[in-house]
């Protein structure tokens, strides 16, 4: 996270809905060889205390993961590259601003048996927001669903910590952070830099400010 106080300021639990909206982040734990990460949907629940995912069997975390383990879930959002000449002072130079949430906290196996409710529960969750009836696993044969859900395992992870870092120009007069946010909507370098310039016109980590 960045150290800059300016950057810091987001309230936990606008960070929290971030996170909760975006459902996808790098699961990160140390090993003995190093860290080992994994790329996850995840649902996170109502007060932001426990997020649940799943690994496939043979996922280097979720073989050594048999126990409780110490454990970060990071949640890009929005980036993109800052040209210095956008301020419109001589005196700046380049950078990035991003959103970007840390979920700390300790991982564990959950109980093999929920495996069928998690699952029916991601899915509702991602399904429900597609203009769509929702795709549900009692579409599949149940011989199939049997044999694929062997395949993968239930986690939890009890979230202890939140870090958020909304770098958005903050730091600079409103005159520079309007002129960059204007400007960085169609540089083209980045992610979702549209989202990304609504938020350096808040000034904050406002995800629903028009």
């Amino acid at each position: 996270m960045h150290p800059n106080p300016a950057f810091r300021a987001t309230p936990a639990a606008t960070s929290l809905d971030f996170a909760r909206a975006r459902g996808f982040g790098t699961l990160c734990v140390n090993a003995e060889g190093g860290p080992l990460l994994a790329h996850v949907p995840f649902l996170l629940n109502a007060d932001g205390t426990e997020a649940e995912m799943h690994l496939v069997r043979s996922n280097p975390i979720a073989r050594m993961a048999t126990g409780q383990t110490d454990a970060v879930i990071a949640v890009q959002g929005p980036d993109g590259y800052v040209s210095p000449d956008w301020y419109g002072d001589a005196n700046q130079v380049p950078t990035w601003n991003y959103v970007a949430v840390h979920l700390r906290g300790t991982l564990e196996p959950a109980d093999p048996a929920t495996m069928r409710a998690h699952l029916d529960r991601i899915s509702a969750h991602f399904e429900g927001r597609l203009p769509k009836t929702p795709w549900t696993a009692d579409k599949m044969t149940g011989d199939t669903l049997e044999r694929m859900m062997r395949t993968i395992l239930p986690f939890r992870l009890a979230v202890s910590g939140i870090d958020g870092t909304w770098k958005l120009n903050q730091n600079k007069t409103d005159a520079m952070r309007l002129a960059a946010a204007d400007l960085i909507a169609g540089s083209g370098i980045g992610q979702e830099l549209g989202t990304l310039a609504r938020l350096m016109r808040a000034g904050s980590g406002e995800m629903d400010k028009p």
